[in-house]
């Protein structure tokens, strides 16, 4: 009732208010992105979505154009405080998690929730075992459990523990909670780097 029904009514209501704000920030940061690395100024990634439905998530670029595609041993995606695929625009972006803020819009089409498990690149989804699926169930978050608590400091396989956490305790005040404590992370720059 609570994940299928009043979250999607809190999620619109929440992005209808935030959109002015959100569109604002965009269009102030728009040209810094431009002169420091030019167009696009968006970065539309494939995701894993809701029962496995891919989508297109959307994100201020923080990279340089073609950059390549880096991983670590385990498939995680690189990241690192001295990455050179990422401006210096970006690196201010990542800092204060605005290069997520597009994803408003990704909210308003239904594709995401403000707070829910943070959606996967599609390679994943032929890595996932039968029980790690079960966190397919919940939309994907902007911020989720993992995302607030642990941000960039954990490996994906731990990431989706943390996923499977939530989908089996999503409620009401768990998801105040993580809304909170991702306050706090951006607020005091925890964890955006892996160490």
């Amino acid at each position: 009732m609570y994940e299928n029904y009043i979250k999607r009514m809190i999620d619109l209501m929440f992005s209808i208010l935030c959109l002015p704000i959100i569109m604002l920030v965009i269009v102030v940061v728009f040209p810094f992105v431009c002169i420091d690395d030019g167009l696009p100024v968006f970065y539309n990634a494939d995701r894993i979505g809701r029962n496995g439905k891919l989508f297109k998530m959307y994100k201020l670029r923080t990279m340089k154009n073609n950059s390549p595609d880096i991983r670590t041993e385990e498939g995680d995606t690189f990241n690192s405080e001295d990455d050179p695929r990422v401006t210096q625009v970006g690196k201010i972006l990542r800092k204060y998690s605005i290069d997520e803020l597009p994803q408003i819009f990704n909210v308003i089409k239904g594709d995401m929730s403000i707070i829910g498990p943070r959606p996967d690149p599609p390679d994943w989804l032929e890595k996932y075992t039968e029980e790690e699926k079960l966190f397919l169930n919940s939309r994907p978050g902007i911020t989720g459990y993992s995302q607030a608590y642990y941000r960039n400091s954990v490996n994906s396989r731990e990431k989706i523990q943390n996923d499977l956490y939530y989908t089996k305790n999503c409620s009401f005040f768990l998801d105040c909670c993580i809304f909170l404590k991702t306050v706090s992370s951006v607020f005091r720059h925890e964890n955006i780097y892996r160490k």
